[in-house]
């Protein structure tokens, strides 16, 4: 009965773990160049979208089917920061996109709360597109010198040592 919402909710499955690889990617390239705050956001983000895989998950095992867990895209050997943000930026477009239409799709099979799930994946993807909108606005707007004073937080806060309890 409930067949198309649950290929759609696989096919968002595979685009939020493609998501959580190419972010932690990031991450782990921000995090090794310094750049604290852009390594957190990254980190965050893909945690976000580990809870989008579990709450689809769960959906597509409540209407009995089965969780499909494979990735949509390669993760994208990116290591310059303002392409990082472009990529981001460009992927929760894409899902927010991609996730209206399929909230029409389950609406227009009866299944709302799939079209629910969907329009909440839609703001959260939105809110990610604003951050990495901004980030690339700060880069334009102070370019190198906004990423050096990441990285002299970060020297900062290491030569000052672990917080006291």
């Amino acid at each position: 009965m409930h067949e198309k919402s649950i290929a759609v909710l696989n096919e968002a499955v595979a685009d939020e773990m493609s998501a959580v690889h190419q972010y932690m990617y990031f991450h782990f390239h921000c995090d090794d160049q310094g750049y604290d705050l852009l390594a957190d956001l990254f980190k965050r983000t893909a945690i976000e979208e580990m809870i989008h895989v579990e709450r689809l998950a769960e959906r597509i095992l409540f209407l009995k089917g089965d969780v499909e867990m494979v990735v949509a895209d390669e993760v994208q050997k990116i290591q310059e920061i303002d392409k990082m943000l472009q990529c981001a930026r460009k992927m929760e477009e894409d899902s927010a996109r991609q996730y209206n239409q399929w909230a029409n799709e389950c609406g227009a099979n009866a299944d709302s709360v799939s079209k629910k799930l969907f329009e909440d994946l839609v703001a959260d993807e939105e809110r990610h597109y604003d951050q990495y909108d901004t980030e690339l606005e700060n880069l334009a707007k102070f370019g190198d010198r906004y990423l050096a004073l990441q990285s002299i937080e970060r020297a900062r806060n290491r030569a000052a040592g672990p917080p006291a309890n």
